[in-house]
């Protein structure tokens, strides 16, 4: 049950197209989050299907961008956060 969940969790496929998907969908800053804090199940997951990508190619760019490194900075702690915590041990 825990590896259904994770895996429903993954970034769908996508086509090697610049903007908008056939339906003219695009992956914001929103998404782009959430990806970032998927990354590491969404690199598995990839590795054995062809039909999954890390990164959405289907997004507006530089929101996207920042989403996606924030959602991956939450992910691996944060940095000020835990050099707070780190500095007062």
């Amino acid at each position: 049950m825990g590896l259904l969940a994770l895996t429903s969790c993954a970034a769908g496929p996508n086509a090697q197209r610049s903007v908008a998907d056939s339906a003219g969908h695009v992956a914001g800053f929103w998404l782009g989050l959430w990806h970032g804090i998927i990354a590491p199940v969404t690199f598995i997951v990839s590795l054995f299907s062809d039909r999954v990508n890390l990164y959405e190619v289907h997004n507006n760019g530089n929101w996207y961008n920042l989403g996606f490194a924030l959602g991956a900075g939450i992910l691996f702690g944060g940095g000020v956060a835990s050099r707070k915590r780190n500095a007062g041990s």
